[in-house]
C-alpha cells in the first residue's frame, strides 16, 4: 500500500469523476507535490496554508493539497500570492509556478514580489519548455535544445540565452532564501526536501520571501523514457542551471516595515494647518465643482485650493484629479465635492460650477452642467457654444488680468478671485485666502504676487465688467 503524505486529500476527486493525477509517468511535479505536502503537514502548517495554483501542467493543484487553494491566471501566481499574504498576514502562502508561467508572462510579477520581499514561498518548476501546451520553447530552454518551436535547436543568437531566475533574484536585497534543487534522483530529492522545508519555515517564522527552483524532468515533451529524462536533468540541465543555495539569510531577524500612523476618516478629512474637524450639517446641499483646462495652467492647484478652503471651514470635501499622459499641454481637470456629510463619491459627472480655462474644456464639460449651474470660462476663448437651458455662462479674462498684474501664470488665481467676488464658492474669504497662501508654502515669494492677481480679479468683477 502506497503511503500518502498527510498534506494531501484522501482521494483526488476531479470534476470528470476520475481520481487519477494529471501528470505523465516520470514527471517531476508529483515528486515536488509530495515534498510540499509532507513539509506542510510535518511543520503543522496545513490549516494555515493557502496554496496558489498556476496555469500549466500543475493547474489542478487544488485537487491534491488539503489546504486553502486559489487558482491564479497565467503568470499571476506571484501577484495573487502577494495579495493573499498582505490581507492574510497570519497565513502561510505558497505560489507554485512553471518556467513558462513565471519566466515569461509572469516574470515581472515574480521579480517585483521578490524585490519587495513579499511574505510567501515561491516554488518554481523548471522543465525547460512549455509542457502543457505542446512543448514549445520557454525562457529556460537550453541552447541547442529541440522543442516544437525550435525543431533545429534553440539558437541563442536569434532567441536569446536561457533565463537563470535564481541568479537574477540573488541580485536583489530583499529575498531571505533562494536555492536551486533537482528531483532527478534520490540524493537530489532529499536535498530538495530540505529546501522545501526551509522555505516553509521562513513563512512560518514570518521572515519574508523564499524561492526554490526545481529542475524537473518532462519525459513526454522531451520524447524520452523516465530514466533518460532524469539523465538529461543531471547531465544537461545542471550544466546550464547549477544546483546550490544562492541566498540564506534565515538566521537573521525578520525585517519590519516602518510604522504607519492610523487615522480615522474624520482626522483624514481635517483641513491642514488651521483646519477644524468637519461638522455634519444635513441641511447643507452638496456642491459639485469641475475645474478644467490644459496641464500646466494650474487647474489641479485651483481645485485643491478650493477643497482646502472648504476643509478649513469645517466641511467634508474630496478632490479628485484627472490628467492625460502629457505633463504639459494635455487635458487636465479636478473634481471637487463639498458636503455636509461624508462624501460618497469624489467623481463629478454633473457639476453645478464649471471653470473652463480653455475651449476644449468648455466644449467637453458644458453639456454636463446641471440646470441652475454656472460656467466661468476664459474670456479669450474664440467660440462660444450655446449654454444648456438654465445654465449661466460667464466669460472672464483671467489670462489678461494675470498678465497685467505681473504674473502671467496665475490665471488660476484670477479665477479664484472672480469666484469669490461672484459668490460662487459660498465659503468665508478668510478660508480661501488662507488656503491660497498655504499653496505657496514652499515658494513664499509667490504669495504677494498671487494676492495681487486675486485682488485685481475681484476688482474687475466688482466694477461691473463681469
Amino acid at each position: 500500500m502506497i503511503k500518502r503524505a498527510r498534506g494531501f486529500y484522501d482521494t483526488f476527486d476531479r470534476k470528470d469523476g476520475s481520481r487519477t493525477t494529471t501528470f505523465c509517468a516520470g514527471c517531476g511535479h508529483g515528486i515536488i507535490h509530495k515534498l510540499i505536502g509532507e513539509a506542510m503537514a510535518d511543520l503543522g502548517l496545513q490549516d494555515r496554508t493557502v496554496f496558489v495554483s498556476p496555469v500549466g501542467c500543475a493547474a489542478f493543484c487544488y485537487y491534491y493539497f488539503d489546504c486553502g487553494n486559489v487558482a491564479a491566471p497565467h503568470g499571476r501566481a506571484s501577484a495573487v500570492a502577494t495579495g493573499l499574504s498582505r490581507v492574510l498576514p497570519d497565513k502561510v502562502v505558497i505560489a507554485y509556478q512553471g518556467d513558462g508561467d513565471l519566466g515569461a508572462i509572469g516574470f515581472n510579477n515574480a521579480f517585483q514580489a521578490a524585490n519587495r520581499g513579499e511574505h510567501f514561498a515561491c516554488f518554481f518548476v523548471n522543465n525547460s519548455l512549455y509542457a502543457m501546451t505542446g512543448g514549445q520553447m520557454a525562457p529556460t530552454t537550453l541552447p541547442g535544445q529541440k522543442t516544437t518551436t525550435t525543431p533545429f535547436g534553440r539558437d541563442v543568437v536569434r532567441t536569446g540565452h536561457p533565463l537563470r531566475v535564481c541568479e537574477i533574484l540573488a541580485q536583489l536585497d530583499a529575498p531571505v532564501y533562494i536555492e536551486r534543487v533537482s528531483v532527478a534522483d534520490t540524493k537530489r530529492i532529499m536535498q530538495a526536501k530540505r529546501a522545501v522545508r526551509k522555505a516553509l519555515e521562513v513563512q512560518r517564522d514570518g521572515k519574508g520571501y523564499a524561492f526554490v527552483e526545481f529542475l524537473s524532468p518532462c519525459p513526454t515533451n522531451w520524447r524520452m523514457d523516465a530514466l533518460k529524462a532524469a539523465d538529461f536533468v543531471t547531465q544537461e540541465m545542471e550544466r546550464v542551471f547549477p544546483l546550490g543555495c544562492f541566498r540564506d539569510h534565515t538566521a537573521k531577524p525578520a525585517a519590519a516595515p516602518s510604522p504607519i500612523a492610523i487615522k480615522d476618516l474624520t482626522a483624514l478629512m481635517q483641513g491642514s494647518e488651521g483646519g477644524i474637524d468637519p461638522v455634519p450639517d444635513p441641511k447643507f446641499k452638496e456642491r459639485h465643482m469641475k475645474f478644467s483646462g490644459f496641464g500646466g495652467q494650474g487647474v489641479l492647484s485651483l481645485g485643491l485650493v478650493v477643497a482646502e478652503a472648504a476643509g478649513r471651514g469645517g466641511r467634508y470635501v474630496s478632490w479628485f484629479p484627472s490628467y492625460g499622459p502629457e505633463q504639459r499641454g494635455g487635458a487636465a481637470s479636478a473634481s471637487v465635492v463639498i458636503g455636509g456629510k461624508e462624501i460618497g463619491s469624489p467623481a463629478v459627472d454633473a457639476p453645478d460650477l464649471l471653470v473652463a480655462m480653455n475651449q476644449p474644456s468648455l466644449e467637453k464639460f458644458l453639456p454636463t452642467v446641471v440646470k441652475g449651474g454656472t460656467v466661468l470660462f476664459e474670456g479669450s476663448v474664440p467660440l462660444r457654444p450655446a449654454a444648456p437651458p438654465g445654465v449661466t455662462l460667464r466669460p472672464f479674462p483671467a489670462m489678461r488680468i494675470a498678465e497685467e498684474s505681473g504674473t502671467p501664470k496665475a490665471a488660476n488665481t484670477a479665477f479664484l478671485g472672480a469666484m469669490v467676488e461672484l459668490g460662487l464658492l459660498g465659503m468665508p474669504e478668510a478660508d480661501v485666502l488662507a488656503a491660497l497662501d498655504a499653496s505657496f508654502s514652499e515658494k513664499p515669494a509667490l504669495v504677494e504676487r498671487n494676492r495681487k492677481v486675486y485682488e485685481a480679479a475681484k476688482a474687475w468683477v466688482r466694477n461691473g465688467r463681469g
